[in-house]
């Protein structure tokens, strides 16, 4: 039997779209054992969710990420019971779907001796999922960037967080489809578009790498995804005009969303609170989280 670990993510930060993410210590566990037939139990959805019935399918991710691995590897995958623990909100931008292929991909190769390895995992869910900003963090940990070469071979790389740094998520409770919020987004973007974006983008991981929080006042504006999916997210707009002009840091739409990210200092984190509970409202969630490091799998 083997428990994987694997952490809820935080994806384009603004203006990094498909190519930075963030791993954040909100853990996904499952637990694997091999069975008579494919089995999933699941328990949870996470704060700001509604409950929601997860067939015990193998169609879910988790055993997609599982077979995955073992069609890498040129062998038949087993069948196995998955017992999940679920805390991260589903479809919310936080990177549930990720987690999922990452821990079925991970246990795998555990079962394997591990003759795949991290890199080569990563590259592989990278390509499995189409985008890599949610899987490098759930794989490597800390902030990370990815990218593809000329093959459309992915590569990333991991950096960690200025410690004072301080991460809030206002986490409503809808669910936003990626299709749905990808949908939205225009086919093409102007030159001046693309400057800014890979300006800024450049800027963030600067910031980080120099703990020059400051910077991000300006590496975390977007104009490639946010502005598009403002309309699908309620108060979003409002509230991140008010949490910069408290003085945060960045406010960003987490991944997809409809998850709002917040980076501020201590001084700030009780108000910036108080606006991300106005913008998610009663049945929502306001979390505070660190940041976190890549997947683990223990036999157990």
């Amino acid at each position: 039997m083997f428990l994987a670990r694997v952490p809820a993510t935080s994806a384009n930060l603004g203006p990094g779209f498909d190519a930075i993410g963030l791993a954040v210590e909100l853990q996904l566990q499952v637990r694997a054992s091999l069975a008579a037939q494919d089995q999933l139990v699941y328990r949870g959805d996470g704060p700001g969710s509604s409950k929601r019935d997860i067939p015990d399918s193998p169609d879910n991710l988790i055993h997609q990420g599982f077979r995955a691995v073992y069609a890498a590897l040129g062998a038949s995958a087993p069948t196995v019971r998955f017992e999940v623990d679920n805390p991260i909100p589903l479809a919310r931008g936080l990177g549930s779907s990720s987690a999922a292929l990452v821990a079925g991909a991970a246990i795998a190769d555990a079962f394997n001796d591990e003759r795949l390895g991290r890199d080569e995992l990563f590259r592989l869910m990278a390509a499995f999922e189409g985008h890599p900003d949610n899987v490098a963090p759930a794989v490597y940990g800390g902030l990370t960037v990815a990218a593809a070469d000329t093959k459309g071979v992915f590569a990333a790389a991991s950096l960690p967080l200025p410690r004072s740094w301080r991460l809030l998520f206002g986490v409503p409770d809808f669910e936003l489809p990626t299709s749905a919020a990808r949908a939205v987004l225009p086919s093409e973007y102007s030159r001046a578009e693309v400057v800014l974006t890979s300006s800024r983008a450049a800027l963030w991981v600067a910031a980080a790498a120099l703990d020059q929080p400051g910077l991000l006042r300006t590496a975390s504006l977007d104009v490639l995804h946010q502005p598009y999916r403002e309309r699908l997210v309620p108060g979003l707009a409002a509230t991140s005009s008010q949490l910069r002009e408290l003085g945060v840091f960045a406010a960003f739409l987490s991944g997809a969303g409809p998850t709002l990210g917040v980076v501020c200092d201590e001084e700030l984190v009780a108000s910036s609170r108080a606006l991300l509970a106005d913008f998610v409202g009663p049945t929502g969630a306001v979390l505070q989280l660190e940041p976190a490091s890549g997947y683990t799998v223990q036999r157990c």
